[in-house]
């Protein structure tokens, strides 16, 4: 189901909890809130469609893969960046790092690790500053 975006700085500044398989239809409403975004979005948070858990979407090309629980294990090459955010107007300055390396559970919970470079990179810390509740 596709979501309406949360534009709410309270609601948005609130740290995400854990998610459990009980959480799977979030992940579903996510990949298709992604898609119905993709002109102008490549990753989204729960708590962007108003559900405070630990789940991501990112846009990898032409397909969109789903994070949950996800965690920054490792981290290389600092770099100052400014991003735009679906629910927030403007764009703000933050720091990024080029390569990380991330440890989470797929759409079907079986833990996966993988590096991420660049745009990709960029997006996953985006979204995960998001279930951080911090804002960008």
């Amino acid at each position: 189901m596709i979501r309406p975006i949360v534009h709410d700085p309270a609601a948005l500044s609130v740290p995400a909890t854990i998610a459990t398989p009980a959480d799977a239809p979030v992940v579903t409403d996510l990949l298709e809130t992604l898609a119905a975004h993709t002109d102008n979005c490549v990753g989204m948070a729960a708590n962007m469609i108003g559900v405070n858990k630990q789940i991501i979407v990112v846009q990898l090309g032409p397909f969109a893969i789903a994070m949950i629980n996800p965690k920054i294990i490792d981290h290389h090459g600092a770099y100052e960046t400014t991003e735009g955010c679906l629910s927030l107007p403007g764009e703000r300055s933050t720091q990024r790092y080029h390569q990380i390396t991330v440890k989470y559970k797929d759409q079907h919970f079986k833990p996966q690790q993988q590096r991420f470079n660049d745009f990709t990179a960029q997006i996953i810390q985006h979204e995960l500053d998001h279930l951080a509740g911090k804002l960008i």
